[in-house]
């Protein structure tokens, strides 16, 4: 599974461009990669031009998507430009023809799961397309791309991938997204003096006990044994099953509004409850056993995306690129309190209020921070492996990203369904959510042999029905 990083001589240096210190974790194999899976309307056939689509725009977009990664005599990691050729990026798997779509399920399921575990080669710049043109039970067609996390987070990712795609309805306009909510500031005055400096004390005392807990986490304590996590060396090297269920967007709103909190909220009280039940059905007692779910943030200061065009052109947007996302540590509700009593809505109140301080606190830039004094004084290598044991001492992962209001088309082909899922991690369990036109996509990824996938579904299923009702 190991990315071979090509040996620089110190006459190319200069051609090349410095690999962000994040990305160089990322390097480190097994290499994390996302996969972004479009579901097509109708059929994909040859009348979807993927080479001239692909080609007339992953080019201009950044430099990363035409370039190797290489390493000069020190060890530092640069990207170095070469030519891209597209039939060593868009891949058309072929399978026999004329099966059941449930057979088509499978293998679509398998295959997407190989090609996520496959390491990319290191003669190539860090990305695929793949088409597969075989009738699922999700839809008639399905392409999804292929890129290594070095290139970027989500966000930026994300960015590009549309910026090969138009609206649907009118390919003249631009695509839109939903803005992100600021938080509110009180007036210039003394109200907003007491408030400020409230802020900062809150901020602080958070800073300090939200650090302190993380490094004591990661570095002596991780979660116990459970049937989301066995804990065992290399879980990142295993296949994994991704499932996939939908929410409407505007009934997970009106719980938000009852509620008074987030959708983000109210989405992770979902998944926590849903593990929970899962956990328990499984297992007797894991429902109240410590476990962890490392929940990733946008770190940009921004209140919403910015175009590809934006990011890489504009001076005051160009900070945008790359890999700018960090983790808090979130403690699962348990699902029964002391008295054995049950409240479901509990797991949307405390994860709003984790997050809620975790935001008034400087302890996700404290850990960037270490991981770049670690990489400086001790090495990549280093610093990978510490962020490595991050991950691998929670339980799970969580992470989500907003998709187009606006139905997508590529080549006038209209897109049904959208969402990612991320390969590599050291974890056995984590989830993925992705909203795009009215509808909330929460996709597992979930270890083959360890988890029971539909069976997990079924629990965030039942969680969402009592979320709801409770909300009531």
């Amino acid at each position: 599974m190991e990315l071979k990083i090509k040996k620089l001589g110190p006459e190319e240096v200069d051609m090349s461009e410095p690999v962000s210190p994040t990305g160089q974790y990322f390097s480190i194999p097994p290499s994390v990669c996302i996969i972004a899976v479009f579901e097509f309307e109708n059929p994909v056939d040859d009348s979807i031009n993927f080479e001239g689509l692909i080609m007339d725009t992953i080019p201009r977009v950044n430099p990363r998507f035409t370039s190797i990664m290489v390493e000069d005599e020190k060890g530092e990691k640069y990207w170095k430009r070469v030519e891209l050729k597209a039939e060593d990026h868009i891949i058309v798997p072929h399978f026999p023809d004329g099966l059941s779509t449930e057979a088509y399920d499978d293998i679509f399921a398998d295959y997407i799961s190989d090609t996520g575990m496959e390491p990319f080669l290191s003669t190539r710049p860090l990305w695929e397309l793949h088409v597969f043109k075989y009738p699922t039970s999700n839809a008639p067609g399905t392409v999804f791309f292929k890129l290594h996390h070095a290139l970027g987070d989500g966000y930026s990712l994300m960015g590009v991938l549309l910026s090969c795609l138009q609206r649907a309805d009118n390919p003249s306009m631009p695509l839109t997204f939903p803005k992100f909510r600021l938080s509110p500031k009180p007036n210039i005055g003394l109200k907003s003096l007491i408030y400020n400096v409230t802020q900062v004390l809150n901020g602080l005392q958070n800073t300090v006990l939200d650090f302190s807990m993380s490094i004591l986490k990661n570095t002596f304590f991780e979660d116990p044994q459970t049937p989301i996590r066995h804990g065992k060396e290399g879980v990142e090297f295993q296949p994994i099953n991704v499932t996939t269920m939908t929410f409407s967007l505007d009934q997970v709103k009106k719980i938000k509004d009852r509620l008074e909190v987030t959708l983000n909220d109210v989405i992770a009280g979902v998944v926590f409850l849903g593990t929970r039940l899962y956990m328990e059905s499984t297992t007797s007692e894991s429902g109240n056993s410590s476990s962890t779910s490392l929940v990733l943030l946008n770190t940009r200061s921004i209140d919403g995306y910015k175009s590809v065009e934006e990011m890489l052109h504009n001076p005051d947007t160009q900070h945008l690129w790359g890999n700018q996302f960090g983790f808090i540590q979130v403690s699962i509700p348990k699902l029964y309190k002391s008295d054995h009593t049950f409240n479901p809505l509990k797991f949307v109140y405390e994860v709003h209020a984790t997050v809620k301080r975790n935001r008034n606190s400087w302890a996700i830039h404290l850990t960037g921070m270490l991981l770049e004094c670690l990489r400086k004084y001790r090495g990549t290598q280093v610093a990978a492996k510490f962020l490595h044991r991050i991950q691998k001492n929670a339980s799970m992962g969580l992470t989500n990203m907003m998709g187009p209001v606006e139905k997508m088309a590529a080549s006038n082909q209209p897109i049904k369904g959208l969402y990612v899922m991320i390969f590599n991690v050291p974890q056995s369990y984590k989830v993925t959510v992705m909203s795009y036109m009215n509808q909330l996509r929460v996709v597992l990824g979930t270890e083959k042999g360890v988890i029971d996938p539909q069976k997990l579904k079924k629990c965030i299923l039942q969680a969402y029905d009592m979320i709801n009702k409770a909300s009531l």
